[in-house]
């Protein structure tokens, strides 16, 4: 039997659990929030990613009612959240520094929250045994937070937003105390409790990786604003803005002017005196517009000789070389001076290795190997 693709966003019956319905956030003469609309469904693991003073982290606390919109609604389960505390929210919040309590024992973290809503005895024990094996902590239920390593204590925090069982689940750049390698382990733990929990969470975070890894959609954020929502797929592969494409990953972007030579084919003359880049696209663009194309790395194959039958080929020589194990990345200066980085898998061993510096190499790539964007 397929498996239905999780996309409650394309259906049109599928009522959100989180609505910002205009929401603008003003902090004396700055607005931190601009006019923001947004809604959010149960069971997604939303990201909001974008640089710090984007405004990530003010809508995650208006989410938790630490601030107030200034103007708008923000509606969680239907109901309008203005003037509702944040202990009568169904939403946690769980901080980067963890905030767990050093005099007490795992077990006790996360039992605290639960001791204070008078859940009966058996049923407390019973919960906490449940978060604990859910975050694999069951043999360190005894130790205190120094005894146990950063990645634990995450998993305690974990544990201890989770046991009162909140319909939203805030992450406030949890993996930020993290090293590179845990950090990556830790995300896909993230997802798996997630997908057992079944809890809606939002997570703030700078790193554009770990939103890419954990997330089923992906807000880039700037001044305030939402500039793109849509899949990690599609954040990648077709940016709807200069913006988003080169905050996502690497990528070259080559401004030039458009002519329209099909019904979605454009031809993007990007220098006086060198045949134009061919490109499709769905989007429409003005006889002599200013456009730009945007290239992945990845999607430019790097040859000593012009490719037969190319679409788009240019002549340039690399400058230079980043060796970074499973991939090179080669930057190439073609005609006019600009640097096209290009990266290759290192499938051979270092010695059969093509290309050095100084070497002069053929660009090529397919007519929708790059995206065509219009601002």
């Amino acid at each position: 039997m397929a498996q239905t693709v999780f996309a409650p966003w394309n259906d049109p019956q599928a009522k959100p659990l989180i609505q910002f319905k205009n929401v603008t956030k003003r902090f004396g003469d700055f607005t931190a929030i601009d006019n923001l609309s947004q809604d959010i469904y149960e069971r997604e693991f939303f990201a909001l990613l974008g640089p710090s003073g984007c405004g990530k982290t003010t809508m995650m606390r208006m989410l938790a009612g630490f601030e107030n919109p200034t103007e708008g609604q923000i509606l969680i389960a239907g109901q309008d959240m203005a003037g509702v505390p944040p202990n009568e929210r169904a939403v946690n919040m769980m901080f980067q520094s963890y905030a767990l309590f050093p005099h007490l024992t795992v077990w006790d973290n996360i039992a605290f929250g639960l001791k204070r809503m008078n859940m009966p005895k058996d049923q407390l024990n019973a919960r906490v045994e449940d978060m604990l094996r859910l975050t694999r902590l069951t043999k360190f239920a005894k130790r205190k937070p120094h005894q146990i390593s950063g990645g634990q204590r995450q998993r305690v925090a974990l544990a201890r937003s989770l046991a009162r069982a909140p319909k939203l689940l805030l992450l406030d750049e949890p993996l930020g105390a993290l090293d590179k390698k845990l950090r990556e382990e830790t995300q896909f733990e993230l997802m798996d409790i997630q997908e057992k929990t079944g809890t809606t969470f939002v997570i703030v975070t700078h790193d554009q990786e770990e939103a890419m890894t954990v997330a089923s959609r992906v807000a880039v954020m700037d001044e305030g604003r939402i500039m793109q929502v849509a899949t990690p797929a599609n954040i990648y592969e077709e940016p709807n803005s200069v913006y988003v494409a080169d905050f996502i990953g690497d990528v070259n972007i080559i401004q030039g002017k458009a002519h329209k030579t099909s019904a979605d084919g454009y031809d993007i003359a990007w220098a006086e005196g060198h045949e134009p880049f061919h490109a499709k696209t769905s989007i429409q663009l003005d006889e002599g517009q200013n456009a730009f194309i945007a290239i992945r790395p990845e999607k430019i194959s790097v040859s000593p000789d012009k490719p037969e039958g190319a679409v788009n080929a240019i002549k340039g020589q690399i400058v230079d070389i980043a060796y970074l194990g499973n991939v090179s990345t080669y930057h190439v200066r073609i005609p006019g001076g600009l640097v096209i980085k290009a990266q290759a898998a290192n499938t051979r061993r270092l010695s059969r290795r093509a290309f050095t510096w100084e070497d002069e190499v053929w660009l090529s790539w397919t007519l929708t190997g790059g995206s065509v964007l219009s601002e």
